[in-house]
């Protein structure tokens, strides 16, 4: 069977991940997941006790979830390294080093904006404390961000690879919540834009917001959220 990615929107971090999928080339499904409604009904567990969003049903029909291990697991299948490198290669410990940046820092300094956008009647100090301090961490990890960025056209390499989808389903989320202009950073705003502007970002953004896009073919379309967890729910 074709592997499965189940994405969330709005704005999940998994779109960067649809867009891997569309620069490996190699055949896959997808199944869309609101991460505000039923991502968080009981059934959703049965899938990921954690309550997030991607996951990844493999071509053994095995669960996987954590955007790394997904991604990882894309590596190993990347046979004619359209995404990935040799692994002993500089440029696989740079992109690997880049990802684990993305995934924990990076991603982790936005949870308390989303703490303080999610929050149900929540208290104004509060809410306010959260959104503050997240706002600092965002900036903070976007400040190192940019210096990491070398003279490549993309995050590792003239090509988009396994890291550029990684930082590209999370750098939106500055505009998302408002907490700064790109441009703040020339580097990563050139960055982004180019990323942005592949046919793969493109298509998975649009699927994202509920369009039926033209890709590469490689998708061969979307399976329902219950039929999933029906069939590899434990």
């Amino acid at each position: 069977m074709e592997p499965v990615l189940l994405y969330g929107f709005p704005s999940g971090s998994s779109m960067g991940l649809v867009a891997c999928l569309e620069w490996l080339g190699k055949p896959y499904r997808l199944c869309r997941v609101d991460m505000f409604g039923e991502m968080r009904e009981p059934a959703y567990k049965r899938l990921n006790s954690r309550v997030e969003t991607p996951a990844l049903i493999t071509d053994t029909g095995a669960v996987l979830t954590e955007t790394m291990a997904i991604a990882l697991w894309l590596s190993a299948r990347d046979t004619d390294r359209r995404i990935s490198f040799d692994p002993l290669s500089p440029q696989a410990d740079r992109m690997h080093q880049l990802m684990a940046f993305l995934n924990t820092g990076f991603t982790g300094a936005f949870s308390p904006v989303w703490a303080a956008m999610e929050m149900d009647n929540p208290d104004p100090v509060v809410k306010a404390t959260l959104h503050d301090w997240g706002r600092e961490a965002v900036l903070e990890r976007h400040d190192r961000l940019e210096e990491m960025i070398g003279d490549t056209d993309f995050l590792v390499a003239d090509h988009p690879t396994l890291a550029d989808g990684v930082l590209i389903g999370v750098a939106r989320w500055l505009d998302f919540h408002a907490l700064a202009e790109a441009s703040r950073w020339p580097k990563l705003a050139a960055l982004r834009a180019r990323i942005e502007a592949t046919p793969a970002v493109t298509y998975a953004t649009a699927i994202e917001e509920g369009a039926t896009p033209t890709g590469t073919g490689a998708c061969l379309g979307h399976v329902a959220l219950s039929e999933v967890i029906d069939r590899h729910g434990s």
